[in-house]
């Protein structure tokens, strides 16, 4: 893309207000660069993107181009779409009420009905309501975790699951045939729609679909304290409704329930760092509190932290707290003689093999995807239409994000609370933390230390740094990383599972940019573009039968690889 030509086209369009002008203008040549060197993409999370002027900025312009291009998608393959509609919402960011509203007008004079929310909602209720008034699709106005100059747009199809590769490819196409941001043409109908404004019953009969995923809604809650904090995000009011129906004892963050789109209360609103837990340890300390619990701002994933014997709270990965919740999940189930001989979980191709082996060991079968919910979300629904399949039991990813209940076809964070809650209640009531649970699981099933790191590479130099790596990755594979020889190279860019350079199986899942090294020892190093924010993640597994070293392991087997791609 020509940065100059289009940043001129944006500089003399009529329909680009003179304020916008003044902040083109006032751009650094970098920032130029950064804003018009391409679209803004959808990645594994949809578009997400930094406010503001530009072709690679989320703003009305690009914005409704999606919109338009999501409308004309609708109505090409359902024939009902207009009388369907499409639901909207959108989490605490700048400017997404008001591209919530900008997208309901264009489905309306595109003559789709909309629906939306009087304010806010999180994530998992939109894909509800999607399913609830049985709409051709949806969306969700939000950037999850990102930081607070940024916003995002996800799409979803008519199961409340948003759009998987090939069902969204043709949206794509229609997109990639306005060439023009800034005068995308709307095609009018002849009949303009409505928007539809939710009443409240939508969000009490939501929370009685998450607090039927209780399995054992009965346990003594007496004494048992919970610090919550939704990140000033959206997930708020459901979680509240949630905690006190359940009759569980909770403590708001108070000065993090307030809706700020520039999140002035935490230091950062993303439940995989540390900071994010600042404000409910303060205040786990002042009531004396065993739980700590996070929603992310659109809440759709969940962080937790517990009360260790040394009078400190400690804080769990995705992996972590995943495992402890699938291994009470199977095993109460199995108590009550409800779990099923056909059961199945989902996780993805970078998650902790941890769980694979807890679901092994209660005959619970595992199915795993490319980074991204929707690919489960989507399996959920693909078993569901041909009628027969193995029954979900639980899905997750590395990033906190989980599901339960499948009335949801995306991550719920509000269903994670309420199940990790009940899950550390089930082990307080046992005697025993977090920590202590957690050693169990491993003693039993091995030792694993798995984490991820980023390599941020900003700007069009950047996007081809990321593209030259990944292209290397896959041409040049490693033979040993940390001094442990490479067992096997998983490359779902060429589908393709390779060992001692001979391809052996074919990889059945979209292709995608990314490499997995399986170690000798079952330790695994992966490493793929973010599909969200311009940095190659690395996700390091390092596995062993004891605890000692592991951490270590881990560390050296990161080094190791970023160095043999001159990346360290």
């Amino acid at each position: 893309m020509d940065i100059e030509k289009n940043f001129q086209r944006w500089l003399n369009s009529p329909v680009v207000s003179e304020s916008t002008k003044e902040a083109l203008r006032a751009m650094s040549e970098q920032e130029k660069g950064d804003a018009f060197f391409k679209d803004a993409e959808f990645g594994t999370g949809g578009m997400r993107a930094v406010l503001g002027p530009g072709t690679n900025r989320m703003n009305e312009f690009t914005v409704g181009r999606v919109a338009i291009s999501l409308g004309e998608y609708v109505l090409e393959k359902y024939p009902d779409a207009k009388e369907r509609g499409i639901v909207i919402s959108h989490d605490n960011r700048h400017m997404s009420r008001e591209f919530t509203l900008l997208s309901a007008q264009i489905f309306n004079q595109m003559g789709i009905k909309a629906y939306i929310f009087d304010s806010l909602r999180p994530t998992p209720e939109l894909s509800y309501a999607v399913r609830y008034v049985h709409a051709v699709g949806g969306v969700m106005v939000t950037a999850s975790h990102n930081p607070p100059q940024y916003n995002g747009y996800k799409v979803y199809d008519d199961t409340g699951c948003q759009l998987v590769p090939d069902k969204i490819q043709r949206m794509l196409d229609i997109l990639a045939s306005h060439t023009d941001e800034l005068n995308t043409p709307i095609p009018y109908a002849d009949k303009p729609n409505v928007t539809i404004t939710f009443d409240k019953k939508i969000d009490d009969d939501y929370c009685r679909e998450v607090e039927g995923t209780q399995i054992n809604p009965d346990l003594d809650k007496r004494g048992f304290k919970i610090v919550y904090t939704p990140q000033h995000g959206a997930s708020y009011e459901s979680a509240m409704q949630v905690f006190k129906d359940c009759g569980y004892e909770i403590y708001p963050v108070e000065a993090q329930c307030v809706h700020d789109p520039d999140f002035g209360a935490t230091k950062s609103p993303n439940p995989e760092n540390p900071e994010a837990f600042e404000g409910a340890i303060e205040l786990g300390k002042k009531i004396g509190a065993q739980l700590l619990v996070t929603t992310d701002p659109d809440g759709d994933r969940c962080g937790l932290g517990f009360l260790g014997r040394d009078g400190e709270y400690h804080l769990l990965t995705g992996n972590q707290s995943a495992g402890l919740l699938l291994d009470y999940i199977l095993s109460e189930r199995k108590k009550k003689g409800v779990l099923p001989k056909d059961g199945v979980i989902y996780d993805t191709i970078v998650s902790s093999s941890l769980c694979r082996d807890i679901a092994t060991s209660y005959g619970v079968a595992t199915e795993s995807f490319l980074t991204g919910f929707k690919f489960i979300g989507d399996r959920i629904g693909y078993y569901e239409q041909i009628g027969h399949g193995p029954k979900f039991q639980f899905g997750y990813e590395e990033s906190y994000g989980c599901l339960v209940g499948d009335f949801v076809r995306d991550k719920d964070g509000v269903q994670a609370i309420l199940l990790y809650s009940e899950m550390a209640l089930y082990h307080y009531l046992h005697g025993e933390n977090l920590a202590e649970a957690y050693e169990k699981l491993q003693a039993k099933y091995g030792y694993h230390n798995a984490f991820s790191k980023s390599l941020g590479f900003a700007g069009p130099e950047g996007a081809a740094i990321m593209k030259k790596m990944m292209e290397e990755a896959s041409a040049k594979p490693l033979s040993e990383i940390a001094g442990i020889k490479v067992l096997q190279v998983e490359d779902y860019e060429k589908q393709t599972i390779t060992r001692d350079g001979k391809a052996v199986e074919k990889i059945n899942l979209p292709k995608s940019a990314v490499v997995k090294y399986v170690l000798v020892d079952k330790s695994t190093v992966t490493l793929r573009p973010s599909g969200t924010e311009p940095k190659v993640k690395f996700y390091v597994e390092a596995v062993s039968d004891k605890p000692d070293g592991l951490k270590e392991k881990g560390d050296l087997l990161y080094k190791d690889i970023t160095t043999q791609m001159h990346v360290a």
